[in-house]
Parts: structure tokens; sequence; C-alpha cells
């Protein structure tokens, strides 16, 4: 029996995320289970997974990667958030258990060591390409408002990179606005920031706090440009921030747009399992981590399989060769960094179009975007492809 383990957040604030993260691995089991597998002794032993309650905290990841870890599990995905990640992963690490991280974006996370590796890039290479067509759109934006939560380690390094961004561009905020992991109220910081009249706003927030933070901006009476990170890259903030959704900028590393097989075969899973929704960066991302590992696991099955090793034996094999392999996944073709930093090329900006109801929208693709340079240069340069729908007039 070869088991996988899962940690993603199932409770707390965080279980926006959750949901389109267990949607997307159980896509990726009924993807990997339909597929031929090659006829080997392992064949026999069939992937399992036990997916575990992450929580929304550092404390219940903590349990739960234990947990997995004893129980006998071979890999892990997860955790949900880049702060769990940083309290958790130390212990896979130190245990010599291979970890997957599907949503973790914070500069550092594969440098906790070599069993860590994500397949979200990180925000250092996304961020600022949403900011990018921001600017192009407007380009006598100076002003420019930024929010992020001080007490989250994704927010907090988002917003660097955000900052770092507008310096590039000779722009300095005219106010950085610190809130809480916790908070649900805004109008104290809103009302300091519109006094200084921004033509642009900069969100670096998990997703119930950036929907209720937007949702209060608009009501408050700013009509600018509004652009977020990673933490809003999920459709579960439309019924929060509601009609007010509409018309933010959002840099992402998956389109339902892109046209290859397995990007074709994820959207018919999706389509059957959620008609009303295409599916999620987040949910697109879980898929590739479950993916990853099954293809790592199929290649050793062919080599012959792990029968006769000890299980610390077999993690060290499939860590190995889960870094040495290409995949043609949802996200297009990706590899791994020695150090386990996933290398991508393509990314996007999208725009939320929200529905009459106010309840429904969707991410529309404007941008279709590679990287002339390596995806992990620093400041890598984007290079524009037509986008056939979505581009503005």
């Amino acid at each position: 029996m070869l088991k996988l383990g899962a940690v993603i957040a199932l409770t707390g604030n965080a279980n926006l995320y959750g949901q389109d993260q267990r949607l997307g691995i159980a896509l990726a089991q009924q993807w990997f289970n339909g597929r031929s597998r090659p006829k080997t002794p392992d064949s026999a032993s069939p992937l399992t997974l036990e997916l575990e309650d992450g929580g929304s905290d550092e404390a219940t990841a903590i349990a739960a990667f234990n947990l997995l870890i004893n129980a006998g599990a071979l890999a892990l995905i997860g955790p949900t958030l880049s702060q769990q990640a940083f309290a958790a992963d130390p212990i896979a690490q130190r245990l010599g258990v291979p970890v997957v991280a599907p949503s973790n974006t914070a500069q550092g996370i594969p440098q906790i060591g070599r069993y860590i590796s994500r397949v979200s890039a990180q925000s250092s290479v996304i961020a600022p390409l949403s900011l990018g067509e921001a600017l192009r759109r407007d380009p006598s934006i100076r002003r420019v408002a930024v929010f992020y939560a001080q007490d989250d380690a994704y927010s907090a390094a988002e917003t660097v990179i955000f900052q770092k961004a507008l310096a590039a561009r000779n722009l300095t905020p005219v106010t950085v606005q610190r809130t809480q992991l916790a908070d649900n109220d805004f109008q104290n910081p809103i009302t300091a920031a519109l006094q200084l009249n921004p033509q642009l706003v900069v969100i670096s927030v998990q997703a119930v706090a950036g929907g209720n933070l937007i949702r209060q901006l608009r009501e408050l009476g700013y009509r600018g440009q509004i652009v977020v990170g990673n933490g809003l890259n999920t459709p579960n903030i439309y019924p929060i921030c509601q009609r007010w959704c509409d018309g933010i900028l959002i840099a992402q590393a998956y389109s339902p747009e892109l046209d290859t097989p397995i990007n074709r075969a994820f959207l018919r899973l999706h389509q059957r399992a959620n008609p009303e929704q295409p599916p999620s960066q987040i949910t697109a991302q879980a898929f590739t981590a479950y993916q990853v590992l099954a293809e790592a696991i199929t290649r050793l099955e062919q080599q012959g399989g792990l029968r006769g090793q000890t299980l610390g034996q077999a993690r060290s094999r499939l860590m190995q060769e889960l870094l040495g392999g290409s995949y043609d996944t949802p996200l297009g073709p990706i590899r791994f960094r020695p150090d386990g930093e996933v290398v991508q090329g393509r990314f996007y900006v999208a725009e939320v179009r929200m529905q009459p109801d106010g309840r429904r929208g969707r991410f529309t693709l404007v941008r279709d975007l590679s990287l002339e340079s390596d995806p992990q240069d620093p400041a890598p340069r984007p290079a524009t492809k037509p986008s056939a729908r979505g581009e503005r007039p």
C-alpha cells in the first residue's frame, strides 16, 4: 500500500482555499486512477490518500503533519498557508518526508530543506505582473495606497514584493496600511488612506479579509483600480465582496483557457464536479501537487518499484525522482530546481467580472504572459502574448 497524505485547511479562515484544494486533489485522484498504469509488482498496491484538516493556524498543521508522518505517509501535500509551512515543514524535513506545497508562495519555503518543494510559483514571480497591467491601463498613476496583514507570513512577504515593484517604477506609496489576519472592519485604515486620494490600491491579505476590504473600499467611495495578491485567488471571495469584486486585477499561475490535453482533461473533470464555476488557480495547483507525486511514483514503479525498501529509503528515492522529472500539468509544463523551487514559464493577468446577481463571477483573462528569463529571476521580463478573449478595448 502506497499512501500519500494531504494537510489542507478545512476549518478556520483559510477554509476558502481548502475547499478549492480538496476538490483539486479529488479530481487528480480521478484522473490518475483513470489512466493506464504499468504492470509491475507494486501495481497491486494502489496509491491511496489520507486527508487531514490543517486548520488555519500553525499548531493544527503541525499536529496533522505529525499524524500523517507517524501513520506512514510516503509524502505530504500541503499545508495551505505559508505561515503554516514555516512551522510544519521543518518536521517533515527533519524526518526525511517529501512535501509538495500546492499554495505556499512566500519566499524561502523550498529553502527549508531538501525534502520541501512547491508547485506554487513564488510571489516575486507573479505579483508584479498585475501591477504592470494596472499601470499599462493608466500610465498617469502616481498615488498608490498599500494594505497588508502584518501578522501573516504570506502577506508580509508579498507586500514587500509589490512595494519593490512600485519603487522600480519610481512610485512610492502615499500610505501603507497595516492590518491583522482576523480583521473584518477596515473603516479606519480605509478612511486614512482615502484622505490621501490614491489612484491605485494594492492589497496583500487573505481571502476573507480581502473580500471585506474590497467591499468596504468601494462602499466608502473609492473608485480607482485595485490590484490584489495571491491571497484572493479563489472564487470563494465573490460572496464576500459581491458586486464590488468587479474589476479587480490579479496575476495568476493558471488559466482555464490554456488549450492543452491535460488542461482539457482537468476542465472536463471539474465541469462534472462544479458546472457553475471554472476551476480556480488553487484547485489547479492542488491537482498538480497530487499529479507530480503520482507521476514520480509511477516512474519508480517502472524502474522496479519500492518493494523491499524501508520507508525512509522509499521517501528518499521519491524525493530524488520528483525533483528530476518534467511534468505536463494544467499549469503548463513545469519542472523543479534542485532546491525544490518550481520552474514555470507561463503566467496570466485576470480581471474579475461579476454577473448581474452580484454573487457569481469569473476570473477573465486579460493578459497571457511568458517570462523571457528564468522564472526564478528576481526581475523577470514579461513578454505579452495576444489574448483572443478578455482583452479590454
